[in-house]
């Protein structure tokens, strides 16, 4: 079975990265895996690192 799909939240401004809906309009396209973002990529709200983000449950 498939694992179950992660959301991420940035500690600074609140924003969302659900990996299910993904964000495509940041490239990232539906199903991308928190792990399949590279490490450079930033918040694009506020350019927090994703070394700032923290796994929540909605």
């Amino acid at each position: 079975m498939a694992e179950a799909f992660k959301t991420w939240q940035c500690r600074t401004c609140g924003y969302i990265y659900e990996e299910e809906f993904g964000d495509p309009p940041e490239g990232l396209a539906p199903g991308t895996r928190w792990a399949d973002i590279p490490a450079d990529w930033i918040c694009p709200l506020c350019g927090t690192p994703k070394s700032d983000f923290d796994m929540i449950e909605l």
